[in-house]
């Protein structure tokens, strides 16, 4: 596992914040009232290089709407995106544009995200055209090739289309593209969920030994904690748009502070028939509430069962309760 750089981080999120306007009532006429959705509230961290950042919760509470907002995908309503010292969110479009060569995405469904009508050397080859024009065709091709190579695809099989491949080569296909420019950061939303657990192993097997050759940093989104303990050095549990702990690997898993986290841990599945049967579950009460009108204070307290009265008047912000673990919880 790569070693946190103990220099200047490469990315620091500062109260990163993404609010959509939409329609309360459902339709579009413009003389219905607007609600304000906050899809990400005010999410704070470091990464530093060679480092990977896990990030889990539950379908809904921001983690892909953060992601695109690191890279501009969606537009921040607020906040900062500092990368390698530079605020994104105050520069250029031609700032942004120099910044893609450096920070690359994988998304979830690998064969969504891959042209259809272009072949994979042609999908791997469009970052190489559009950032490193002054390269050759033999250039390009040769780099193609080498890259095919490494995330264990063929050249016989650079002509072909994707939808001539598996799940789980498309989704190669979808890391060759990303890693083309070698790049310093990447950002992997949710990359194995659509894929066999055996092609799950094997993807993040990849990631891992293209992180130790390459140096990469990397922002790993996931539901499965299992798949996240095995590939982050520190991991992000967001509930609700906003950040409920950040913690180390070891120190969330063997200690975890939030009740949400503790929560998210109990419902892992044990390979032990055993342990499994006599394992305790904690149950969350209450529904999810609604990102359009969520609850004052601790957006958690709604479902939280050791929830009391000041929970509700106060909304708590991330605090560093050891060396290896920060807690969004006023009772922590």
């Amino acid at each position: 596992m790569a070693e946190q750089n103990p220099q200047a981080p490469i990315l620091s999120v500062r109260d990163i914040k993404v609010h959509f306007q939409v329609s309360g009532g459902g339709t579009e006429w413009p003389w219905t009232a607007k609600k304000t959705l906050k899809a990400v509230d005010g999410v704070s961290f470091d990464l530093f290089a060679g480092e990977t950042l896990g990030v889990v919760g539950e379908s809904g509470c921001g983690k892909s709407t953060l992601s695109r907002a690191i890279i501009n995908l969606v537009p921040a309503t607020s906040g900062e995106i500092v990368w390698m010292g530079k605020d994104l969110l105050k520069g250029s479009a031609r700032d942004w544009h120099d910044v893609r060569r450096d920070i690359q995405m994988i998304f979830q469904d690998p064969l969504a995200s891959l042209n259809p009508r272009m072949t994979v050397a042609q999908i791997i080859a469009e970052p190489l055209r559009t950032h490193r024009p002054e390269l050759s065709d033999k250039d390009v091709m040769e780099r193609v090739r080498r890259m095919m190579r490494r995330v264990g695809l063929t050249e016989q099989q650079i002509n072909r289309y994707p939808h001539e491949f598996s799940g789980g080569q498309c989704q190669r296909i979808g890391i060759a593209r990303a890693l083309i420019l070698e790049p310093k950061l990447v950002i992997c939303d949710e990359p194995v969920s659509a894929l066999d657990v055996s092609i799950q192993a094997q993807i993040i097997n990849l990631l891992k030994e293209l992180q130790r050759e390459m140096g990469l940093a990397l922002i790993f989104i996931a539901h499965d904690l299992a798949v996240v303990k095995h590939i982050s050095d520190r991991i992000l549990v967001m509930y609700l748009g906003r950040e409920m702990e950040l913690a180390k690997k070891h120190a969330l898993y063997d200690r975890p502070s939030h009740p949400y986290t503790r929560a998210l841990l109990s419902a892992i599945p044990v390979p032990d028939p055993a342990r499994e049967r006599v394992k305790v579950i904690e149950l969350l009460g209450g529904d999810l509430p609604s990102p359009l009108n969520p609850p004052s204070g601790c957006v958690f307290r709604t479902r939280c069962p050791k929830a009391e009265a000041r929970c509700g008047a106060e909304t708590p912000r991330l605090k560093a309760l050891s060396e290896d673990t920060q807690s969004a919880c006023l009772l922590a």
